[in-house]
C-alpha cells in the first residue's frame, strides 16, 4: 500500500504523548488496563514502562519514538486491516510500525487475549 508522503510526514511528526492517551482510553473503556497496554508496547518496542514514560515526558514524535525502539522480531506477523489499510502493505517502514501498534491496541481493546496479541512465530 502506497501512502502519501503527506500522510507519512503528519504520522512521522505527531507526538506520541498525544496518541498514548487516547490508546489507553480506547483499551480502559473496554476494561483492559494500562499494565496491559503497556506490556503490549513493551512487546513492540522493547520499552519498559520507565522508558515510555520518558518518552512521553519528552514530547517525542512517532519518528523519534521509533528510532529508539527495538522492534520485536515477531512484529511482521502483525496483519489485518486498520486505519481502512492492510498492515502488511504499507509501504513506509514508519508508517508501518505506527499501524502496528494500532493494530495491537485495536486487539487489546477488542477483548483479544494477550497471548494472541504477543505473536509469537
Amino acid at each position: 500500500m502506497n501512502n502519501s508522503d503527506t500522510q507519512n510526514q503528519r504520522i512521522a511528526k505527531m507526538t506520541f504523548s498525544l496518541v498514548y492517551p487516547l490508546y489507553l482510553a480506547k483499551v480502559e473503556k473496554k476494561g483492559r488496563t494500562k499494565e496491559e497496554l503497556n506490556q503490549v508496547i513493551a512487546w513492540l518496542t522493547g520499552f519498559n514502562n520507565k522508558k515510555l514514560q520518558e518518552l512521553i515526558e519528552e514530547n517525542v514524535t512517532f519518528e523519534t519514538f521509533f528510532q529508539h525502539a527495538s522492534l520485536n522480531p515477531n512484529a511482521y506477523l502483525i496483519t489485518g486491516v486498520i486505519c481502512g489499510c492492510r498492515v502488511e502493505e504499507i509501504e513506509n517502514p514508519l508508517t508501518r510500525q505506527v499501524r502496528y501498534m494500532d493494530k495491537l491496541v485495536d486487539e487489546l481493546a477488542k477483548g483479544r487475549k494477550l497471548e494472541k496479541i504477543l505473536r509469537s512465530s
